[in-house]
Formats: C-alpha cells, sequence, structure tokens
C-alpha cells in the first residue's frame, strides 16, 4: 500500500533522542513501580553525606526543608532538573532514569495520537495516497512551441489586410464536433486568404441546444488570440450583406490546401462571399507545419469557454479538487450512444430490446460498418466500455477504493441503477448535478452544449481522465492534456482487453496483471505525430506543436 504523501509522524520520531527500553521490562514494572520511578529516588538511604551537622536546629531546619521539599515534589511533580539538589552526587541516576521513562511517555503518546488519526482517516477515506495510479507520466521536457516560419508571418500582413473576400461557415453536431469544425474553418479561411464570420453553431437535431458561439465560447478572446493569423469579424460588413455567397456543400473528406484553393479560391475571389457546411473531417490531418501549428493554436489557446462557463466550471473542479486528487470519467452509456454504435448496454434483456427496437425504426443513426453483428463490434473494441467493465479496469489499475471520481455525460440509460457495479466499488462517485449548489445548473439547463463544456472543464483539470469510448470529447482532451504538460490521460485498449473481461475462468490477480500491462504505454505519454499519417495534430500535438528544450533553442536560433 502506497505511503501517505503528508505523514511525517515517523520521521519526527526518528529525530527525538531518548532511551529504549524493551517492552518486556515495562511489562513487568507494575504501576507502583513506574510511579516511584517518576516521584522518589530510592538512592539517598544509601548514600553517607560529606558533612555532619552537630548543631540540632540546623538538623531540624534541613529536615523541614527536605519535608517540605518531597510535599512539593509530590503535590506538583516538580522537575529535579530545575532544582539544585539535583547536583547532589547521590541523585545523578535517579535523574537519568526519569527522563528515560518520561521520553517513552512521550513518544508512547505520539503513537496513540498516530493510531486514532489513522483510524479517523481510514473511518472517514481522506487518507491523501501515492501509488503508481496517481502517478504522472513523463512529459519527456516537451512543451507547447508554437514557433512560425518567416514566410508565414511574411504571408500575414497581406493576408490580414484583405477585407474584401469573406468565410461564412455553420458547423454542425455537439460540441467537440462544433470545435473541430471550428478549428479547421479557420485554417480554411487562412488558406483561402479570406476574413473569418464567426461560425454559426447549427441547432443539433438530437440536444436541441440554440446556443450561439458567443454563448458557449469568449469571443473577444477568440478574435484577440488570432488577430496575427486570420481577420475575424462577428457579422458580414454594409457592403456584403446583399451579397449572395455561394454555398459550397461537396468538401470531400480529408481535402488538402491545395484542392482547397484549387476549388474555392476562384470562387471567393468573384463572388466574395462562400459559404461551407459541414466541416467534419473535410480538412486533411496532414498540412503543412504553419498550418498544424495554427490549428494547435485555435484548440488550445484560441477556443476558450465563456466567463460564465469557466467560472462554475471551475467551482465544481475546485469542489473536486478540495479533498485532494480525483480521476474523471467520460462515460458513454446514454440510451443514443447505444443506437449509433450498434452495441447493446448489456443490462436486461428489457434494455437491449429498447435499443434494438429504436435502431430498427431509425437506421440511419447508426454510424459505419453497419455490416457488422453486436459481437463482431465487441469484440472490434467499436463499443463504449459498460459502468462494470470500468469497474474492473479501475480496480485492475489499483485505483484506490476511495478515489474521489466526476463522471461525465449524458443520464445512462436505466438511470443510477447502470452505473450501480461502479459506485459499490467506488462509492466517491460525482457528476456536475452532485457538486452544484441550488440553482446554478438552472440557466444552463436545456443547454447540452454548455453542459457539456462544464464537463470539459472538470474532466481537463483531474488528475487523472479516462474515456470509456474514443469520440471527440475524449480526442479533444487527449491533445488538451498532452499540450498542458502531459497529464495522465489512460485510453482503455479495449480491442484488446475485452478477451479477458469475457474469460470467467481467469483468476483476479492474473486478469488484473494483464490488464495492467496492457496498459503500460496507454498512460498520456507523448506520442510522436511524425510519420504517422492520418493522425488529428489536437490529438497527438508533439512534435509539430511541441518541442523538447533543445528543440525550441534550435528553432529560436
Amino acid at each position: 500500500m502506497a505511503l501517505p504523501k503528508n505523514s511525517n509522524s515517523s520521521s519526527t520520531k526518528k529525530k527525538v533522542s531518548y532511551i529504549s527500553v524493551p517492552s518486556q521490562i515495562i511489562n513487568s514494572l507494575s504501576s507502583s513501580s513506574l510511579q516511584s520511578l517518576l516521584v522518589s529516588p530510592k538512592k539517598s538511604s544509601r548514600c553517607t553525606n560529606r558533612f555532619t551537622y552537630r548543631n540540632p536546629r540546623i538538623w531540624f531546619l534541613t529536615l523541614f526543608l527536605v519535608s517540605l521539599f518531597g510535599m512539593l515534589k509530590l503535590g506538583l511533580n516538580v522537575d529535579p532538573i530545575s532544582l539544585p539538589f539535583s547536583r547532589h552526587p547521590c541523585s545523578t541516576g535517579s535523574f537519568d532514569e526519569h527522563r528515560a521513562v518520561s521520553h517513552l511517555a512521550f513518544a508512547s503518546e505520539n503513537d496513540t495520537q498516530s493510531s486514532s488519526s489513522s483510524s479517523y482517516y481510514r473511518k472517514n477515506e481522506t487518507l491523501p495516497t501515492e501509488g503508481d495510479f496517481w502517478k504522472q507520466p513523463d512529459g519527456l521536457g516537451f512543451k507547447p512551441c508554437l514557433g512560425f516560419s518567416r514566410q508565414y508571418r511574411k504571408d500575414s500582413n497581406s493576408i490580414l489586410k484583405n477585407r474584401w473576400k469573406y468565410l461564412l461557415v455553420v458547423v454542425a453536431g455537439g460540441l467537440n464536433q462544433q470545435r473541430n469544425q471550428i478549428v479547421d474553418a479557420v485554417i480554411i479561411a487562412r488558406i483561402l486568404g479570406a476574413s473569418l464570420v464567426v461560425p454559426v453553431l447549427q441547432v443539433n437535431v438530437i440536444w436541441g441546444d440554440e446556443s450561439e458561439f458567443a454563448d458557449i465560447f469568449d469571443l473577444e478572446h477568440f478574435k484577440n488570440v488570432l488577430a496575427d493569423d486570420v481577420h475575424i469579424v462577428s457579422s458580414l460588413p454594409s457592403t456584403h450583406v446583399m451579397t449572395r455567397p455561394v454555398e459550397e456543400k461537396r468538401t470531400p473528406l480529408h481535402a488538402s490546401p491545395q484542392w482547397i484553393r484549387a476549388h474555392y479560391l476562384k470562387r471567393i475571389n468573384r463572388e466574395r462571399v462562400l459559404l461551407l457546411r459541414g466541416l467534419d473531417s473535410r480538412l486533411s490531418n496532414d498540412l503543412p507545419s504553419d498550418l498544424q501549428k495554427l490549428r494547435c493554436k485555435v484548440a488550445f489557446q484560441a477556443l476558450r469557454f465563456s466567463p460564465r462557463i469557466l467560472e462554475l466550471g471551475n467551482k465544481l473542479a475546485s469542489r473536486m479538487l478540495s479533498e485532494g486528487q480525483y480521476l474523471s470519467l467520460h462515460l458513454r452509456m446514454e440510451k443514443d450512444v447505444w443506437v449509433r454504435t450498434g452495441c447493446l448496454p448489456g443490462l436486461t434483456p428489457e434494455y437491449d430490446e429498447i435499443v434494438n427496437s429504436e435502431r430498427q425504426r431509425h437506421p440511419e443513426l447508426l454510424t459505419g460498418r453497419s455490416n457488422m453483428t453486436y459481437n463482431e463490434r465487441k469484440l472490434a473494441g467499436l463499443c463504449p466500455l459498460t459502468a462494470l467493465e470500468v469497474t474492473r479496469l479501475l480496480k485492475a489499475l489499483e485505483a484506490p477504493k476511495d478515489a474521489r471520481i466526476y463522471w461525465a455525460g449524458g443520464e445512462p440509460l436505466g438511470g443510477k441503477e447502470a452505473l450501480e457495479p461502479l459506485t459499490k466499488e467506488f462509492p466517491h462517485l460525482y457528476n456536475k448535478h452532485d457538486l452544484a449548489l441550488p440553482g446554478e445548473l438552472e440557466p444552463f439547463a436545456k443547454k447540452a452544449s454548455v453542459m457539456a463544456a462544464i464537463d470539459y472543464i472538470v474532466c481537463e483539470r483531474s488528475d487523472v481522465f479516462i474515456p470509456s469510448h474514443g469520440g471527440n470529447m475524449g480526442h479533444a482532451l487527449q491533445g488538451q492534456r498532452a499540450y498542458a504538460g502531459h497529464k495522465k490521460y489512460i485510453t482503455p485498449n479495449k480491442r484488446h482487453m475485452l478477451l479477458y473481461f469475457m474469460n470467467a475462468s481467469l483468476p483476479e490477480s492474473e486478469f488484473n496483471r494483464i490488464v495492467k500491462d496492457l496498459h503500460r504505454e496507454s498512460l498520456g505519454q507523448p506520442v510522436l505525430r511524425t510519420g504517422r499519417g492520418g493522425k488529428d495534430v489536437t490529438k497527438h500535438p508533439v512534435s509539430e506543436c511541441m518541442c523538447s528544450d533543445r528543440q525550441q533553442q534550435q528553432q529560436e536560433q
């Protein structure tokens, strides 16, 4: 078991110097014997005074003073070290015995306090611990590094002066899909040398959130951070209001900058306004170095949540941090998730039937690989982890039973019952509704994107983050936590570990060993994106957006 981080009792006792007495000797002494050691030395009768007083008055005066001292010593427990009589040659042994016993009593008191303190923490389960689970990965010295080339900075002068062509963008999906598309909208505006009108957030069909850009993101911060890269305006200028924008819906997946220029540059130069929709995954992940850095600048620096969302999200995170380290989980167990992924919640046959019926009524909701069966999807690692699977993963990774856990996500299909395997093993489980004070969430009750933003903030500030499924939020947080110094991010190795989950004959100790070994390289360590085509730089910012100290020095030279 990991040692407490702030426990100094043992080190304090090591610094105390006292005579060690075997416990057998202490146990053999009666209480009266111990009292005699503390109160009155027995050796005086054996001593012979050097001086003989022949005068009776002096003798009786001496007896009176000795008797008075004895009574004071018994009543007030005077320490012999403070008395001049302690210098008498017959009293030296008694002082050493007194000091030895008094220090033993002090040490014993400390032990009692330490024991009672430990039992208190065990009872309340708030003893701070330090173990492998909370240990952060080695960031290998990588830090944010967004040094743009001289040519990029030179081109910026002419691009920012261009105020006669504008790019309009409508972004769709949930919060993190919208974030991805906003990032790419900035890149496309830069490629075309156009001014960017603040992106329009399309009302989501599933959640019905009508929030606008400024409701979720800090608009002025967004403009200021990108002021040297792209000219951004809140709306079309009056000179372009009557201009009918050219709308383009056929942008292919993973289009290159060359494709963007070849197909859109002439149109926007001619019509002055270009409207793009559905940018999800439309821009290539492999771009020139400067554009990759601009991607990171937008994702990690410019897209900051609005002040009121930041304030509430930070409050909830601080409430989690008030009692020490915490883990955040992104649980994808909502009804629509099971329907869209082609997976089953694994609760009861009744819930499986609910999911299957919904999928049959709306086959268009199933996202990709519709020819695969549920079992094939499960074994391929395409299904979200259930609460039971998350619990077994946490136990295998040696998460403390008293770990405080924040879970993000919508209401699970099956309600609280779906979370029972998790709450049974890890009782300190909270979400935003548990942490918020009465009325704090009320202004955002029907704004799913705002709620997701609050989850994002609390998860980003956690010591450890684990997503139960991939998805846009998991990918965004993976890049954000890497950019913040490679804060621990555990990627469940679903494809390889699910076979062991289904092996009921495998002993738990062996299961835990295997699962822990499978995740040794999935703890948020730096992953080089270089040479790995198709990987999103906002998920893997090394080494295009992050560099070591040596690389940074070379760039500055």
